[in-house]
């Protein structure tokens, strides 16, 4: 007896149909297609209480947005890339070929657990405006009219370093490889119980990132922040979602969120990954490539 399995197409994506139809035979083919639903609206949010494996197909944002959505289902996600980079997904169409009978039969599933994030913003008022988790990572963003912003950090209760700059970055070892990377943050290896800090082009030549426990609550506070008609300083959750952030204003991220798993192909390890999607370590290119 085969799994039972949610599809989630992001339609958008060029050869999405096509995708769709190969990766919805394969499903038939060795287990049960429950359902098959666009994967960036509102109809994807459905009961999952006779499901056991949902599959994305698209890029890391369609994965994202699925994890975010299903968090709380306790079923495991297998990513499909048939975007660019599709770093977290973890199979593509051929390897999906290959593995299909195990993944979507009843053979066992190459998953890892990723701890979310959580935030709450706590308004210039000591209220609390909103409780938001994230599977990459949080980012304050200095926004219009993109002056300078300043913030605090507070780990534990205790007063920490001010960074001025355009932002910080809040990251799980799985977003690592995003916004952090971009912005000098280190690379963390999954499964680490860890969250890394990050400036955004910080006004100084001392500040470097730092990684701490999990374990560890981060408050930030905004000391000045931007406004411009009706717009100005955000906090932009895993690259998608957004909520206005003003001066006064605090987010406490706590290592605490929902487990989520994803399934990845077993032929293939993280650091393979990492250096083929990613460029990790590769060498100097000479004349004709090598």
């Amino acid at each position: 007896m085969g799994r039972s399995v949610l599809l989630l197409v992001n339609r958008a994506k060029p050869g999405a149909d096509d995708a769709e139809a190969r990766v919805s035979a394969l499903i038939r083919k060795h287990g049960d297609l429950v359902d098959a639903l666009e994967a960036m609206c509102d109809e994807a949010a459905r009961d999952c209480s006779g499901v056991d494996l949902i599959v994305v197909l698209g890029g890391d944002g369609t994965l994202m947005t699925a994890a975010g959505r299903y968090a709380l289902s306790g079923r495991p996600i297998l990513g499909v890339n048939i975007g660019r980079v599709g770093f977290m997904a973890g199979f593509d169409l051929d390897s999906l070929d290959r593995h299909a009978p195990a993944v979507f039969g009843d053979g066992p599933l190459d998953a890892r657990q990723v701890t979310m994030l959580n935030a709450e913003i706590i308004d210039e008022h000591g209220k609390t405006a909103d409780t938001l988790s994230a599977v990459n990572d949080y980012a304050i963003t200095a926004g219009p009219p993109y002056r300078m912003i300043t913030l605090e950090i507070v780990i534990d209760g205790q007063p920490g370093p001010m960074v001025s700059g355009d932002g910080l970055v809040v990251s799980t070892p799985m977003g690592s490889t995003a916004y952090n990377v971009s912005a000098g943050g280190p690379i963390v290896a999954p499964g680490v119980p860890a969250t890394v800090i990050t400036p955004i082009a910080a006004h100084s030549l001392s500040f470097r990132p730092i990684v701490v426990g999990h374990e560890h609550e981060i408050e930030i506070r905004l000391l000045n922040a931007n406004q411009e008609n009706g717009s100005g300083t955000e906090l932009v959750i895993d690259g998608r979602g957004r909520r206005r952030l003003t001066q006064g204003s605090r987010v406490v991220v706590r290592g605490d969120g929902p487990e989520i798993e994803f399934v990845g192909d077993p032929d293939v390890s993280y650091w393979q990954t990492l250096m083929r999607k990613m460029g990790w370590a590769a060498p100097p290119r000479g004349r004709d490539g090598g």
